[in-house]
C-alpha cells in the first residue's frame, strides 16, 4: 500500500488496517511452518505495509506529521470566492480609484 494513501486514512482506519495486516502476517508464518507458500514476498510486503502503518502513527503521535482526524471527503468547501475576483486587474484598479 503507497504511503500517500495510508496518510489520507484516519488513525481509526490506521489501527483498523495494521490489525488486519497482523492478522494476515499471522496466518502466512503458520502457513509457511507446514507447507510452501504461494507467494513467499507477500510477507515481505506484509511486513513493510505494518512499519509504514506503525511510522505514521508514531509521526502523528510525536506531532511531526498530523493525521487527518476526519475523511477527506468530509472536508469543508471552500468559502465563496467574491465577484471582485472575477473581474479582470485594471477593471478592479479602477474601482480602488
Amino acid at each position: 500500500m503507497r504511503t500517500q494513501q495510508l496518510r489520507e486514512m484516519t488513525p481509526d482506519e490506521l489501527i483498523q488496517k495494521k490489525l488486519e495486516i497482523e492478522e494476515e502476517l499471522f496466518n502466512l508464518k503458520m502457513q509457511k511452518a507446514f507447507k510452501e507458500l504461494e507467494n513467499p514476498l507477500r510477507l515481505r510486503t506484509l511486513r513493510r505495509d505494518l512499519a509504514r502503518i506503525n511510522t505514521i502513527l508514531r509521526e502523528d503521535d510525536l506531532k511531526i506529521r498530523l493525521l487527518s482526524k476526519e475523511n477527506k471527503k468530509e472536508e469543508i468547501p471552500a468559502e465563496n470566492k467574491s465577484e471582485e475576483k472575477d473581474v479582470p486587474e485594471k477593471e478592479a484598479k479602477d474601482k480602488d480609484r
